[in-house]
Order: structure tokens, then C-alpha cells, then sequence
């Protein structure tokens, strides 16, 4: 008996200090948790909310309530599992990691100071997520997107009806005519560099097509082309470029297919078999289009002490300062692919440049108008304004849905 009374006083004591001190009992728990299927996803998230602990008050000090423990159990199965961590006055989770069929239960633990934690408040019902076909936040994405592929599939049918389409001329294509002309003037060769990778890089299949239109010239005037590549396929596929040039040409009695030939899959083997070629024939014209490494200063800084035209196209950022400062010409990344599809002649070619430009037409509307509502902004404290500029970087640009 005496034991008892003395557990009793014992215990009295340290609800006591517990109240008075800090020793303090375990947190009152959150409640009323709820969980909704996350908007606009593929039903791989749900939006767990709750009710604060009674105990986490926003101005307490010390703080009875630090964090928040979410846990979850899969499809009523085995135990709760520690998701993550919500801090004080956190009252929803979202669960970004959820699987389309399966259903989840969550409970919510208010955790103290000392680490005490409360006991669980618990979802009433499992959940499960929900797929959603269309996201509303790209509502203004989504119609850019139908503009474009119409403009294109609209261009590439004008093509294949006989409708000619205007495009820019590019003073790097320009120029051939004029490079191939002062190499036939001269006597001399011109040389044409196909870049070093295989056929497999668009690159590569962008300077072949320009190859064509090189050939085609040179056939032309009776001029000499020279193609040294690094790549067995790619030199097969020069040939025939080449060949079909001279024979639509009706110069085919001109074509020598030894003029087209490989050296090494080596870098800078290659380089230095096609420098050797420069010194000993010092072709009048020299035309670099595909992928190139740091061969590209080599090569047209040694085109260039032999006095000849250059002429350059390359999509690789890193080459094009060397290929700008050397030649005579340099078709500039976009520009390359744009001129190659241009030669072509090719609908699906031309019909997706001329619907790229629709976009690019879009992107600059878009960007034209947001530098001067910001700028008229600056001057002007227009509430008008200030909702669209917000309308064009939160729903045009963000995801802020179709309408605010």
C-alpha cells in the first residue's frame, strides 16, 4: 500500500514539473486530416491536409509543437512508414510519390521539443490518385503548341501543292556561287570538309545537302571538288551526292569519284591529311559544313594562308569563334540547318522552317510585349497593366491556367 501511494505522489510530482518547467507531456494531436487527389498530374500525387496540434501556437516560446511526422501505409498492408518531415504550423503535405491504383493512408504525429510525440491522427478513409488527360496549367502551352505544328503542316501541304515560299536568302549560300567561280577562274580545286562525325549526326547530313548544292555549281562551271572524309559511310554517301550532282548537271563524264575519298577515323590524322592537301593543291575555295571539334582552327586557319574563300556552317557553340574569325562566311547554328533544308528543296524541309518562324514570331510578340509593360510600369502605377503583366508571366508563361 505504501508502494502505491508513493507512485501516486510520484507521478503528481511530475505532471507538476511537467507543467511548470519543461518535462512536459506529449503533444495534443493534429486532427481532421484529410487527403485529395493532387490537380493536374498523371495520379502519381495526393494533397494530404490537416488541423494544427492545439499545442502548436504560432507565438509560443518555448514551442510545445517543432515538426510534423508523416507517415503512410500502402493498400492497408503491413506497418505506417515515415515519409517525411513538416515543420510548426505546416498544415498539408503533398505525396509527389504515389503509384495510379493503389490506395494510401496516412497518419500525422505532432512532435515536442524532447522528441515526445503525440499520439497519431489518422485518415478516416484511404485515398487514391486519379489521372488527369489533360493538364490546365499548359492550357496557353498547349494552343502555342497547335499554332506551330499547324503553321507547319499547313506550309509543308503549300509546298507539295507548287505554292513557292519566301524565304531569306543567307549570304553564306550566296557566296558559293561566287567561291566556285574564283576557283574555276583560277584553275584550282575546291575542297569541301563534310565535318568529322559520322552519318549518323544531323550535322553530318546538313553539310551533305549543302554538298549537293556545291557539286551542283561546280558541275556547272567545270570546276574540280574535292571531299576528303573521316568516315567510311559518310564518303559512300558523298559519292553519290556528288555523282547525282554532275549527272543532273549532265556533266557526269566530269565526275571522278576518286576526288571523294577517305583518310582516317583518327582526328587529328585527319586534319593533318587535309592541311597536307591544302599545302600541296592550295584549292582556290574551301567549305567546311558539319560537326567539327578543335580541329576547326587548324583547318581554316590554314585555308586561310593560302589565300582562299571560306566558307562555314557548324552547330557546335564552341567552334563557331574560330570558324567566324577565318572564313569569309559562317553560317551561324540555326542558320546551317535552316540553309540545308532550304537547298533542299524538300516540303517536310521547307514546310518546318517556314512553321518554325511562326513560333519564333509568337516568342518575340510575347517577349516585345512583356519588356514594354514592364518598362511602361516603371513609369506608371496603371492597375490594368499591372494584371496583364501578371497574366503573361503567371497563365501565358506559368502555370497559372488559361485565365487568372
Amino acid at each position: 500500500m505504501q508502494h502505491t501511494w508513493n507512485g501516486l505522489a510520484f507521478a503528481v510530482l511530475l505532471t507538476l514539473l511537467g507543467a511548470d518547467s519543461g518535462f512536459a507531456a506529449k503533444p495534443a494531436p493534429p486532427s481532421d486530416v484529410t487527403a485529395r487527389d493532387r490537380d493536374d498530374d498523371a495520379g502519381d500525387g495526393l494533397v494530404i491536409e490537416w488541423k494544427l496540434s492545439p499545442d502548436d501556437v504560432a507565438q509560443a516560446k518555448p514551442r510545445r509543437v517543432v515538426k510534423y511526422v508523416i507517415s503512410r501505409q500502402i493498400d492497408n498492408q503491413g506497418d505506417f512508414k515515415e515519409l517525411k518531415d513538416a515543420t510548426y504550423q505546416a498544415t498539408s503535405f503533398i505525396d509527389d510519390g504515389c503509384e495510379l491504383g493503389r490506395s494510401y493512408l496516412y497518419q500525422i504525429v505532432a512532435v515536442a521539443p524532447d522528441g515526445s510525440k503525440s499520439n497519431p491522427a489518422t485518415l478516416k478513409k484511404p485515398a487514391t490518385t486519379v489521372r488527369q488527360y489533360f493538364d490546365k496549367r499548359r492550357a496557353w502551352f498547349g494552343m502555342i503548341l497547335v499554332i506551330v505544328c499547324g503553321s507547319v503542316v499547313y506550309f509543308i501541304e503549300a509546298v507539295k501543292s507548287g505554292k513557292e515560299l519566301k524565304i531569306r536568302k543567307i549570304a553564306g549560300l550566296e557566296a558559293i556561287v561566287e567561291a566556285v567561280g574564283r576557283a574555276t577562274e583560277m584553275g584550282r580545286s575546291c575542297l569541301f570538309i563534310p565535318g568529322i562525325q559520322d552519318i549518323n549526326d544531323i550535322q553530318t547530313i546538313a553539310g551533305i545537302t549543302i554538298l549537293s548544292r556545291v557539286s551542283g555549281v561546280a558541275a556547272d562551271y567545270g570546276a574540280k571538288i574535292e571531299v576528303p572524309t573521316s568516315r567510311a559511310l559518310v564518303m559512300t554517301t558523298c559519292r553519290e551526292t556528288v555523282e547525282a550532282a554532275f549527272l543532273a548537271a549532265g556533266r557526269h563524264d566530269a565526275y571522278n569519284e576518286d576526288d571523294i575519298y577517305y583518310l582516317t577515323d583518327e582526328q587529328f590524322g585527319f586534319v593533318a591529311g587535309v592541311t597536307g592537301t591544302m599545302v600541296r593543291k592550295k584549292p582556290a575555295a574551301c567549305f567546311y559544313f558539319g560537326a567539327f571539334y578543335a580541329e576547326s582552327l587548324v583547318l581554316a586557319e590554314m585555308g586561310n594562308s593560302i589565300g582562299a574563300i571560306q566558307v562555314a556552317g557548324t552547330a557546335m557553340p564552341s567552334q563557331l569563334p574560330f570558324f567566324v574569325a577565318a572564313c569569309d562566311y559562317t553560317l551561324i547554328g540555326e542558320e546551317f540547318f535552316a540553309a540545308s533544308a532550304y537547298l533542299s528543296g524538300e516540303p517536310h524541309q521547307l514546310g518546318s522552317l517556314k512553321g518554325q518562324d511562326v513560333g519564333k514570331a509568337i516568342g518575340t510578340i510575347m517577349l516585345l510585349a512583356g519588356c514594354l509593360l514592364a518598362t511602361v510600369l516603371e513609369f506608371s502605377d496603371n492597375s490594368g497593366l499591372h494584371q496583364a503583366l501578371g497574366f503573361l508571366k503567371d497563365n501565358v508563361l506559368g502555370d497559372g491556367g488559361f485565365l487568372p
